[in-house]
């Protein structure tokens, strides 16, 4: 078996398309909506990260500005920046970049962002509003699963899921997405025992635990849909041929770049196994993207709404 590939590129190129055209609609209503990047540290990874988003921006028709402020920013200097955005008027998300600082601490920052501008969808408000299944900004990557999912004709109600991994960034809010989609729903995790048995029960399959290629395939159910969340770094000769064996587009990311990426799942094994997989890059990755520009263009449509 070859697993049919899910185009998370394509979906996304879609759900971009679609964001302009709202925001096409919402400029002749002279609403330009926009997001705030606030970036503590010199990461590289997300400096990449939050550079690529504000790029996106631009590419929508959506107004942007990026914080940088030095990794010794102080907690309460970084919240006051938050409340000064929360206030701003221009200003419809605001995105904290994870991770920051150790001296800082991240839930409270996260919590001081108004859960009306909170385009990650991390505030407790959005989250409580998830648990009920009521309308909220819904963190970007479980989000942009469910919209490759729905895209992709994939049918979740009445099947079993489950979802490797318990974070409140993917895992969890993956976990309430299924059931509010009437998935019945299993969440694994480190401490989860007999762990491929139970994934191997899934018919549809959500791995973001942080694992170089773990999910094997004793740990999918054939036939299984198989979606990976993961994006990890590959950095050696052995590790590259276990994983795509002689793969020319590989091996020449490794000699180019001296890297290449795999997701959580084991790219070989699960082709075989699996009806149908995301890959590893150019599955999820779009996606969370296209959602942020989705929940920003929601809170400034939400927010003009509120005060009309």
């Amino acid at each position: 078996m070859t697993a049919r590939r899910l185009d998370g590129a394509r979906v996304g190129k879609e759900i971009r398309a679609e964001i302009r055209a709202d925001v096409e609609v919402l400029r002749e209503k002279g609403i330009v909506p926009g997001l705030a990047a606030v970036l503590v540290g010199n990461d590289p990874a997300s400096d990449i990260y939050v550079r690529s988003k504000v790029r996106a921006c631009a590419e929508a028709g959506l107004f942007s500005e990026t914080l940088r402020f030095p990794a010794e920013l102080t907690h309460a200097a970084l919240l006051s920046e938050v409340d000064r955005l929360n206030e701003k008027a221009d200003i419809d998300g605001i995105l904290i970049q994870l991770p920051l600082p150790a001296h800082i601490d991240a839930p409270r920052v996260l919590s001081r962002v108004r859960p009306d501008k909170d385009v990650d969808g991390f505030h407790p408000e959005n989250v409580g509003r998830l648990v009920q299944g009521q309308p909220t900004l819904v963190p970007c990557t479980p989000a942009g699963v469910l919209e490759l999912l729905r895209r992709e004709k994939v049918t979740l109600e009445g099947k079993r899921a489950v979802v490797l991994g318990r974070s409140d960034i993917v895992g969890k809010p993956m976990a309430l997405l299924l059931l509010h989609q009437n998935a019945t729903v299993t969440i694994c995790h480190s401490r989860t025992r007999d762990l491929a048995e139970v994934t191997a029960e899934a018919d549809v399959l959500v791995a973001a635990i942080g694992r170089p290629a773990l999910v094997r395939r004793a740990f999918i159910k054939p036939g299984a849909v198989v979606v990976d969340v993961g994006m990890n770094r590959l950095d050696g000769p052995d590790a590259v041929r276990e994983c795509f064996g002689d793969d020319p587009g590989r091996w020449a990311d490794l000699e180019r770049k001296g890297y290449t990426l795999v997701g959580d799942v084991h790219p070989r094994e699960a082709d075989e196994v699996a009806s149908a997989l995301t890959p590893v890059p150019g599955g999820v990755g779009p996606l969370t993207i296209a959602m942020l520009l989705s929940n920003t263009v929601k809170a400034a449509r939400l927010r003009r709404e509120a005060t009309n």
